[in-house]
């Protein structure tokens, strides 16, 4: 029987940054879940790992910073970096901090950087298809890739026991000096990685829809629950459209590493989906 402390990682990304309403309303549920002066049954430890979402491009524009995409994937220039340094860990990471606060649950921003919580490595340049098909060497920048044993666990341990919620900026560092741009879904997946041993880890992708569709033109064709099997079965049937495809591999690659389960669901629908009574797509062995 797992007896340890139940932990939600809750990614949330920028559908949610960029609408000022929508954010709000997620995070005055979030604090009812983990506040101080919840009224809500306790249901554990959390803590928040966030997007960026268009506010990067939105301000670079004005400082004359082009952002530059290759396959969807932002290149991080020197100029980039410090943009997204400064929105991503700065504007956006302090913002939803101080609104927390002011629903009482005591929230602390943070980077991978910060504690050494998420050293990571800087991606080396790798053979693409670019735009017109063609294969090249694309350098993505100061991008990283993260690898869940080497976080320092203990610092953010020690934060969590006592009584913080942490909330992350897609930023990581490389142990050189320099901050790398990470991708949040996959900081959200290594943090529920190593952290798993110490804790009963739920894993929470908010999305768009109430959850994976079994049909995508009918929002209420939620699947409620998928396993290994039903996994399969699904892909045999052809029922699954190809967007969240990854988002499920990668949810099983997380359970693989050892986390309890992963859920996917609307932000709307986070109070529900943090009890045992789920109404989003919870992913199991």
């Amino acid at each position: 029987m797992n007896m340890l402390e139940r932990l939600f990682i809750i990614k949330v990304g920028g559908n949610i940054i960029d609408d000022q309403e929508k954010l709000s309303s997620f995070l005055n549920s979030l604090s009812q879940i983990f506040g101080a002066s919840s009224s809500l049954p306790f249901r554990g430890r959390g803590l928040l790992v966030h997007g960026g979402g268009k506010i990067a491009t939105e301000i670079g524009n004005k400082l004359g910073i082009e952002s530059k995409y290759i396959n969807g994937r932002r290149i991080t220039d020197d100029a980039t970096i410090d943009l997204v340094t400064m929105i991503y860990g700065g504007l956006i990471n302090k913002k939803i901090v101080a609104q927390l606060q002011s629903f009482n649950c005591n929230a602390i921003g943070l980077t991978g950087a910060d504690g050494n919580i998420i050293p990571a490595t800087k991606r080396p340049p790798k053979k693409m298809s670019n735009e017109k098909g063609l294969s090249e060497l694309i350098d993505f920048g100061w991008v990283g890739d993260v690898d869940s044993p080497t976080f320092n666990v203990e610092s953010l341990k020690l934060l969590l026991g006592n009584g913080f919620t942490p909330v992350f900026a897609p930023l990581t560092h490389d142990k050189q000096g320099h901050i790398l741009n990470t991708n949040a879904d996959t900081i959200a997946s290594s943090l529920a990685v190593a952290l798993s041993p110490f804790y009963d880890v739920r894993l929470i992708y908010c999305f768009e829809k109430k959850g994976v569709l079994e049909n995508v033109k009918d929002e209420n064709s939620v699947i409620h629950r998928i396993t290994k099997e039903k996994y399969k079965q699904l892909l045999d049937d052809q029922k699954l459209f190809a967007g969240i495809l990854p988002k499920i591999d990668n949810a099983f690659a997380a359970i693989d590493a050892g986390v309890h389960e992963v859920l996917i669901g609307d932000a709307t629908d986070l109070l529900q989906n943090t009890t045992d009574k789920t109404i989003g797509t919870l992913i199991t062995h």
